[in-house]
């Protein structure tokens, strides 16, 4: 046949790749397990640090009338019980609470270093790790700090251990932002003594026998609903002579009415003759209620600022990145879907008209397939193609593989036996061997169907076309396993190479099924031993030798898919193995001079990247977020989620068992596969991942053989 019109294929280096011989270590699942606690860790500190909710929002449950401490707003242990201690007359503590805020904060102390007026600011630990250098310009202003909880956690509603937890981290906070510990604490939701209900009295009750003064008010300005400017003056302003702790915020929302209202409240309360103080110095601590943290605490709370700002950097990370992964993957189902009718008419005009009928060589590489040989053999034989040539290649077998061939005497088909060499060898040794140009190759374990030659061959017609794929289909889907790499199958890889047809840059010519021209695979530099993926490695040497690779779903070819747990890990090891080892071997497709090699290193590598490398390393963190999301109070959304794209993908998986003309009977097992089969695959990728960084050389696994194949009439 003259190929004058075929595209050359230009000059470029042979890659090498080159393997240290060892086995791939187990550390790469600890340190699978290692990252997703890290992870699980971050997600738990991040949770607490940002369960801030503005202040005064928080629901009360049923009040219990009991009886309240008298005396003033701070609160102290005496006996079993709570005394409260008031401010000298004529004396008056500002207090914020919720800060610090880089926003309403330093406006807050530019007022009040204006005025000379000194305040305590209560502070939330998980803002005081965010902001360390403004708690340390508070300290500087002279004013005193206190602790206002972790997370402006509800200290009445939580379990104790959690109100433990939420003033240990407090106080390291304070140690690890500005260097103190104190023994003031306001606890969230609170305002006067005498609104305590009895859960509130009994949180108040348990940190007072920890030691510290819980500070109250005498004044609650309700400035966090925002009343308006002239109500927070009034609610705060004195009416008469009594001391007074007036509660203000500097953080948890908009403060600019706080801003506002403060310098009239100062006014209001000089006019009144009031003395401005802090709350240890109204008390009459002349120690002061704060002092330096010790060197313990103190790393601890730096330890934490570290672990806070780095679990909101891993968080927010993967948070985007699975956003990012989430709008790429609904991009890619509506492409798949959305442009599957045109591949429909494009492919049925590659076979409509006179049939072309060029001789052809069937290469049929087997290594121990005496099981389904015969089957595949026969099924060749049964073609309805009229000049047919059958090369079985027997690659060392131990099992009588090749004698199998022989007994059969059929004709047109010829054995050629070599020592073990490994797939790509076999086909090396059955392109030599062919009589003619058009060479199609089938794995051993495949059956043929009468038409499937015929109809794959069509598309070569077209002198750029150098390779086409088949579609291959499962042949032994009884069992689960064999169900859901059908819907895979189907679902996936045939609607991916529908898509990629259409954009110039399928990847894989499956082994199971695909037509070559003979000249196309010579330009690509021959079937090579370089890689675990043979299939790959040689489409990809095609599109970058400037010939094009178009995909015939009519094509069909029935193989047995891996039938056991271990048999499918080892056969996607494999693939995604020797798919790594393609994608770095021509990682340099895009510098091309043709347009195939640009498709595939601007369209294809990534896409392979993307879908087939770097979202099943992401799908750990995926179901992580979801489990945490199920644990802490988000099932309705994550189930939500989870029941959308579940939805989607059956409508999808439909729609292309429709296209395939098939049963939509298997849908049921859908739902099972997202709990294992998607899990298990994803493992596969992270430990081929691991191997091929590791620089761990792969044996070629034998796949068990059953001969279960069901050819559907």
């Amino acid at each position: 046949m003259s190929m004058s019109s075929t595209p050359a294929r230009p000059r470029r280096r042979r890659a090498h790749v080159q393997y240290v011989t060892r086995r791939p270590a187990l550390a790469h699942w600890v340190l699978l397990v290692a990252v997703l606690a890290a992870l699980l860790l971050a997600l738990g500190l991040q949770t607490i640090s940002s369960s801030v909710w503005r202040a005064g929002t928080a629901t009360p449950g049923e009040r219990v009338a009991v009886a309240t401490p008298s005396g003033g707003p701070v609160l102290v242990a005496d006996d079993g019980g709570l005394a409260g201690v008031s401010l000298p007359e004529r004396t008056v503590a500002l207090t914020f609470d919720d800060g610090p805020d880089p926003r309403w904060t330093p406006q807050i102390l530019d007022i009040l270093a204006r005025e000379n007026v000194p305040a305590t600011f209560f502070v939330v630990g998980s803002h005081a790790v965010e902001e360390p250098e403004l708690l340390r310009e508070v300290v500087a202003a002279g004013h005193e700090l206190g602790e206002h909880t972790w997370s402006h956690a509800d200290l009445s509603t939580v379990p104790a251990w959690r109100a433990n937890l939420e003033l240990s981290l407090g106080q390291l906070g304070l140690a690890g932002g500005a260097g103190i510990s104190t023994s003031l604490l306001r606890p969230p939701y609170s305002s006067s003594p005498q609104d305590l209900d009895a859960a509130e009295l009994t949180a108040v009750q348990r940190a007072a026998d920890a030691g510290y003064l819980v500070v109250l008010a005498d004044r609650d300005t309700k400035d966090w609903s925002r009343p308006g400017v002239e109500q927070i003056v009034a609610a705060g302003s004195p009416t008469g002579t009594e001391g007074q702790v007036v509660l203000l915020h500097d953080g948890g929302g908009d403060r600019s009415e706080t801003i506002a209202a403060l310098p009239a409240l100062i006014e209001r309360y000089r006019d009144a003759g009031y003395r401005f103080t802090t709350i240890s110095e109204g008390i009459g601590l002349t120690a002061g209620a704060t002092r330096p943290a010790e060197a313990i605490p103190a790393l601890q709370g730096q330890v934490l600022d570290v672990a806070v700002r780095a679990s909101g950097w891993l968080v927010t990370a993967v948070s985007w990145a699975v956003l990012g992964f989430g709008i790429l993957s609904l991009l890619r189902t509506v492409l798949v879907v959305g442009l599957a009718p045109r591949h429909v008419r494009v492919s049925a005009r590659r076979v409509a008209g006179e049939q072309w009928l060029p001789p052809v060589t069937v290469l049929v590489p087997a290594y121990n397939e005496a099981v389904g040989i015969e089957r595949a053999v026969r099924s060749l034989v049964a073609s309805d193609y009229p000049e047919l040539e059958v090369v079985v290649i027997d690659d060392g077998s131990t099992d009588g593989t090749g004698d199998v061939v022989e007994r059969l005497g059929l004709p047109g088909v010829r054995l050629v036996r070599q020592p073990n060499a490994g797939k790509a060898a076999a086909l090396r040794t059955g392109t030599r061997e062919a009589s003619h140009d058009v060479l199609v190759m089938l794995d051993g374990d495949t059956v043929f169907e009468p038409d499937t030659i015929r109809l794959l061959v069509q598309p070569l017609r077209d002198p750029a076309v150098g390779a086409v794929s088949g579609n291959t289909k499962v042949g032994n889907r009884t069992g689960l396993l064999g169900r859901w790499q059908h819907l895979e199958y189907v679902s996936g890889f045939n609607l991916d190479r529908r898509l990629q047809d259409l954009l110039g840059c399928i990847t894989t010519v499956p082994g199971a099924a695909g037509a070559f021209r003979r000249q196309a695979v010579e330009s690509a530099g021959g079937l090579s031993s370089e890689t675990l993926a043979e299939d790959t490695d040689i489409t990809m040497g095609i599109l970058r030798a400037g010939y094009r690779v178009v995909h015939e779903e009519r094509a069909r070819a029935w193989t047995e898919a891996p039938s056991s747990v271990n048999d499918l890990w080892r056969q996607r090891y494999r693939w995604s193995y020797g798919t790594m080892q393609c994608i770095w071997k021509h990682r340099h497709a895009v510098r091309d001079s043709t347009s195939g090699g640009r498709r595939l290193g601007l369209v294809g590598i990534p896409y392979m990247l993307l879908f087939q490398v770097l979202l099943p390393l992401l799908a750990p963190a995926i179901d992580l977020f979801a489990l945490y999301g199920l644990l802490t109070g988000n099932a309705r959304s994550v189930l939500t989620v989870w029941v959308v794209f579940a939805l989607l993908q059956l409508a999808t998986t439909a729609y292309a068992l429709r296209l395939d003309r098939e049963s939509l009977k298997p849908l049921w097992s859908l739902p099972l596969q997202q709990v294992f089969y998607r899990q298990l695959i994803y493992l596969v990728v992270i430990q081929s991942i691991a191997s091929a960084v590791a620089g761990a050389r792969l044996p070629w696994h034998k796949l068990h053989r059953s001969g279960d194949v069901v050819v559907p009439a």
